[in-house]
């Protein structure tokens, strides 16, 4: 039987110090709804999880953001963490590679701190998403509306807070990854707001 991300291809852009439950849960998720998940990361090599402030597992990476090619995936999810966003946010490659997704109305999946590398590529202004509340002033500031919910779901922008998110976070991941790229969008259709199960949809920006 099909799946429903069978023969999507999603990236995980993360760096040491990522939150490991907020990498594995979803990318499990991921790969039994049939996608191929790969670690997009700023060095070849293994990259370090975290367990809040104490060391987990190391990981392999599959490609660096130097040399990977973002039209060749479908969808980005960006995990959160203390250290893993603020490493994400100082490449440029690592930014321009975020910036595609965008760019080409792809869906992202962000949670927890995973939202400041959206905010340093200029990339949620207009938007409506929640993170991690300690950053929802940098969210707010950089042009967005951020709001206190599990996950909120903005014309296939997916966010949420915590790791007490992650199955509502899953859940909305994988129907946005499925749906693709958002067309109306793309079209400049007029905005749409919504109330989905689980979270909000807002529709008042284009992806």
């Amino acid at each position: 039987m099909a799946r429903k991300l069978d023969g999507k291809k999603v990236a995980i852009l993360v760096a040491d110090g990522f939150e490991q439950v907020e990498m594995t849960k979803p990318r499990e998720a991921l790969d039994e709804a049939g996608a191929q998940t790969k670690i997009v990361s700023l060095k070849p090599g293994k990259i370090q999880g975290m367990y809040h402030a104490d060391k987990g597992d190391k990981f392999d990476v599959d490609l660096t953001v130097k040399d990977a090619r973002p039209e060749q995936f479908d969808a980005l999810m960006i995990p959160g963490g203390l250290f893993n966003p603020d490493a994400l946010r100082m490449d440029q490659n690592a930014l321009e590679f975020a910036r595609h997704f965008f760019r080409e109305h792809k869906p992202v999946a962000a949670i927890c701190h995973g939202p400041q590398v959206l905010i340093s590529a200029d990339l949620v202004r207009g938007r409506k998403m929640t993170s991690w509340p300690a950053i929802q002033v940098d969210i707010r500031n950089a042009g967005a509306r951020w709001v206190d919910e599990e996950v909120v779901v903005d014309n296939g922008l997916v966010s949420s807070r915590k790791p007490d998110d992650i199955p509502a976070f899953n859940r909305k991941m994988i129907e946005e990854f499925a749906e693709g790229r958002h067309a109306a969008a793309a079209a400049g259709k007029p905005d749409l707001f919504q109330t989905v199960s689980g979270g909000t949809r807002d529709s008042a920006a284009s992806l």
